[in-house]
């Protein structure tokens, strides 16, 4: 019999070229023991049937919305819209290619509850077994932060053997699998006068009516498009004092695509706007403290970027004139970062020198 814990959770996915992994994502959903669950699926105008794949499979016991987008917004974009959908006071944002096992949600959303000041959990994120190997493993255990400002997937890679067993508070969480409070979210949200959303122009919307919020608060921030965006948003999270808990108990597989050694064959959009928002990131975020602490590193790595492009990927070289022609709208979302933030610049900077933290 399924949990009945009473909180409703919604879940969001946002789906590009998405047909082929919806079944068997829905499938891992309906198998949840947390009840009530919603999904709200957002499709980015993908041309694979995406959409029609989501009205047609059902998921039993679930409240189920599709939002049909003229064009792509990419990741931010769809999970803005995907929030807009739903007035539920916990939102799992979850990849199309993941398969939570059933007690993920109640696992997580246990964690969250009962921990003080908690603004968004994730769980132990697996790979599936190799067709050789058979070996299973780690894709993310939570995020990390290095010195070049890079933000890692803990264990990613990793032969997976039960390690990274303890619950801990980390930096951030990847977006793929992860549950947030609505209440954190719309605490470090963008304000409506800084950042304008054309999303819900132009939308096919099917499922039963939801009621929508007065306001459009933007929580992942839409110059991003997609990839690093939830890096971003965790570090808005931890400037205004919210905490991002990792949970081994809770286990998802999830087919990830994109990794770094695998940049030569991703597609000149991905590797486009990851470059763009590797520095987008910063000039939110990086403070005088914290630019001399990695400023030898963060240049020798900036270098490194600019020599592989100019050599091997001229298709990311509009990611430098785009960071030109937009650095008044970057320099006023960085001043309305700054001036929101709520903790002192350690409180960023203590995660370059740890993987976590003790619960």
């Amino acid at each position: 019999m399924k949990a009945r814990l009473g909180e409703r959770v919604a879940v969001c996915i946002v789906t590009y070229g998405s047909a082929a992994d919806l079944p068997a994502c829905f499938a891992a959903i309906a198998a949840q023991d947390h009840q009530p669950l919603d999904v709200i699926v957002v499709d980015c105008a993908s041309t694979d049937g995406s959409a029609e794949v989501a009205r047609q499979t059902d998921i039993p016991g679930v409240r189920k919305e599709i939002v049909a987008l003229d064009r792509n917004l990419g990741f931010a974009g769809g999970m803005n819209t995907a929030f807009r959908h739903t007035d539920a006071n916990y939102l799992l944002t979850l990849n199309a290619d993941a398969r939570p096992e059933p007690d993920y949600v109640r696992r997580l959303l246990t964690r969250l509850t009962t921990t003080p000041r908690a603004g968004a959990v994730t769980g132990r994120l697996v790979r599936p077994k190799g067709p050789a190997s058979g070996q299973r493993l780690i894709d993310a255990c939570g995020m990390r932060l290095t010195s070049t400002w890079r933000h890692l997937d803990r264990g990613s890679g990793e032969v997976d053997r039960s390690q990274w067993n303890e619950a801990r508070e980390v930096f951030g969480a990847t977006g793929a699998a992860t549950l947030f409070a609505r209440s954190a979210l719309n605490d470090v949200a963008f304000e409506d006068s800084v950042i304008e959303d054309s999303a819900i122009e132009g939308l096919a919307i099917e499922g039963p009516a939801t009621k929508r919020p007065a306001t459009r608060p933007m929580i992942f921030d839409p110059l991003f498009h997609s990839f690093r965006e939830d890096a971003e948003l965790c570090f808005r999270l931890q400037e205004r004092g919210w905490r991002v808990i990792y949970e081994p108990a809770a286990v998802t597989e999830h087919r990830r695509r994109v990794l770094p050694d695998r940049r030569r064959q991703l597609s000149a959009a991905v590797n486009y706007h990851s470059l763009k928002n590797r520095y987008l990131l910063r000039a939110y975020h990086q403070t005088r403290n914290n630019f001399w602490r990695t400023l030898v590193p963060t240049t020798a790595r900036d270098l490194q970027a600019l020599i592989y492009v100019l050599l091997f990927e001229h298709t990311s070289l509009p990611a430098y004139s785009w960071l030109w022609h937009h650095r008044l709208q970057i320099r006023d979302r960085r001043r309305m970062i700054q001036r929101r933030r709520t903790e002192p610049p350690e409180t960023i900077n203590r995660w370059f020198k740890r993987d976590s933290l003790p619960l």
